[in-house]
């Protein structure tokens, strides 16, 4: 029987990370040769990636990869409409990243370009803001309309970051990024993403920096010319209305819906409408998720669920005030 599904984390070291990941998620970097991870850039929570694919943390399904499961249990774990679209490629990728420097300026590449390419998926991701320090931001998109030329003129004169648009950010925001936005994340800001499944990243410019080898990491200028959308937009943050104990859409995509759940009381939701698997992953407080069976699945801030298809109904009991991002694919 399928029940609510917790994975173990895949950590990652990354040269622009640091120890929110620890110290704000709570989250043990496992021992590396030189003791702990000394960057930890990203986690991995719910991941079908190839050669980093999740396994089950708790239960009877302790130690299965999400891999087996969907070779196991298709429509049941990710939903027919899903599943006939997917086959045994599980469609979405959750991470938390914690960016103690920022992130290379880079853009990936749509669904069609990626396929040719790599026989990928693109990569259209949304980010939540869990926590910034003061002063941060982050950069999506351009700030005025650009021709290919003029960005490729950009790049080489190393004027790139003069047509870029730098957003503030606070605790709480969410970005939307469509694949062929150049963005970046920027430095003191710890968020949850939710994307497609993909690991295609064209990077354009990374700062001059070197790794502990003094080796610069490798620019997919060239490849990025292709895969951007030029165009400029009124708005790059994504507008949504915070409520308490009420769902709120935060953003509707062909690849996935994600909901901000605020709430401070229960409240049992009813999946029998969606034909997906659901995703819910704790930004804030805490909550335990109750489905059929007497499965009692305790989140904090830091910590993903995955609801299979075949659960349609979960209660959610807050521990105080909590915040959960709910995602399916639509």
């Amino acid at each position: 029987m399928l029940y609510p599904l917790t994975f173990e984390p895949i950590f990652k070291d990354k040269i622009w990370g640091g120890q929110k990941i620890k110290t704000i998620l709570g989250k043990d970097f496992p021992q590396g040769p030189d003791g702990l991870l000394p960057n930890c850039g990203e986690t991995w929570e719910i991941s079908g990636v190839a050669g980093e694919v999740s396994e089950v943390k708790e239960g009877s399904l302790k130690g299965k990869s999400l891999q087996e499961l969907l070779a196991q249990y298709k429509e049941q774990l990710v939903g027919e409409h899903v599943y006939k679209q997917y086959g045994d490629r599980f469609p979405l990728l959750v991470k938390f990243i914690d960016a103690n420097e920022d992130l290379s300026i880079q853009v990936h590449p749509n669904d069609k370009l990626a396929h040719e390419r790599h026989q990928s998926f693109g990569k259209t991701e949304m980010w939540y803001i869990i926590q910034a320090d003061p002063g941060s931001s982050l950069i999506s998109g351009f700030n005025r309309e650009v021709s290919r030329e003029e960005y490729i003129d950009a790049v080489q004169n190393n004027t790139l970051t003069d047509i870029l648009n730098r957003e503030p950010v606070e605790a709480g925001d969410v970005f939307f990024l469509p694949a062929g936005r150049v963005h970046t994340i920027g430095k003191g800001l710890l968020l949850a993403e939710i994307q497609q499944t993909s690991d295609i990243t064209y990077r354009i410019y990374d700062f001059d920096r070197v790794d502990d080898k003094g080796q610069k990491r490798e620019l997919h200028t060239e490849q990025a010319v292709d895969a951007i959308d030029y165009k400029h937009y009124d708005q790059y943050k994504t507008s949504y209305e915070r409520k308490r104990n009420q769902s709120v859409n935060a953003v509707t995509s062909d690849y996935f819906v994600t909901n901000v759940l605020n709430f401070d009381q229960e409240v049992m939701h009813d999946y029998t409408h969606l034909d997906s698997f659901v995703i819910l992953v704790c930004v804030g407080g805490a909550v335990t998720i109750q489905a059929e069976g007497g499965y009692n699945v305790p989140l904090k801030l830091g910590e993903c669920a995955l609801i299979p298809a075949a659960v349609k109904q979960v209660t959610l009991v807050p521990d105080g005030d909590m915040t959960l991002l709910e995602s399916y694919v639509p």
